[in-house]
């Protein structure tokens, strides 16, 4: 299907370039989004007439963008769940998840501006692409851990799966001291044996 776009669509095309798209395509994503109308001749001499105002609000737009992206482009965000010790999730982090946490933090976002088609399956940081505007995004971090302070962690660059916190390391010591016995106990124990013989001789 020929379409004309209503406005810049990513490794498509730019506002009023005449494209040719598969039917669903432009069925299912641009024509009811408005990002496109079918490549008629109506509507190419209605696109002419509307595109001065067409342009202008889409510069608009994109300026209301641009003082979005400026203040979260870089900015990182925390999302918690569970995972095994190989950091799999059970479970994942969806386009609507990460969407919830930037607008938890102070961003409006709808879902669709979540520039991924992949769920985040595994602990880690994980940069994302926020589409603001057709022609403006952002790049943010995700943080995904499995509690607030693992989260800390991770923000500062540590592996959380090979490393181990001093209170881990400490804790793994207390364990292994009370697993082995003192040499002392068992050449003290050893004699009781032999007693309990001569106990037995004597009756």
């Amino acid at each position: 299907m020929d379409v004309i776009l209503l406005e810049r669509v990513h490794k498509l095309g730019q506002m009023g370039d005449v494209v040719k798209v598969k039917d669903g395509f432009a069925r299912n994503f641009l024509l009811p989004r408005k990002k496109a109308l079918r490549a008629t001749k109506a509507n190419k001499e209605h696109f002419e007439k509307q595109r001065a105002q067409l342009e202008a609000h889409n510069l608009a737009a994109k300026g209301e963008a641009d003082k979005v992206r400026v203040k979260l482009d870089g900015q990182a965000f925390v999302i918690l769940r569970q995972a095994g010790e190989t950091g799999l999730l059970y479970g994942s982090v969806s386009t609507r998840d990460v969407a919830d946490a930037i607008t938890a933090g102070g961003f409006t976002l709808l879902r669709t501006q979540i520039g991924q088609d992949r769920a985040i399956k595994s602990l880690g940081l994980h940069e994302v692409r926020i589409v603001l505007h057709p022609e403006v995004s952002a790049k943010v971090t995700i943080n995904v851990a499995r509690s607030a302070e693992e989260a800390e962690r991770q923000a500062r660059g540590e592996n959380v799966l090979l490393e181990k916190t001093d209170d881990e390391l400490a804790l793994e010591e207390a364990e292994a001291l009370f697993e082995t016995a003192p040499e002392g106990d068992a050449s003290e124990a050893a004699p009781e044996a032999p007693a309990e013989d001569k106990k037995k001789k004597k009756k």
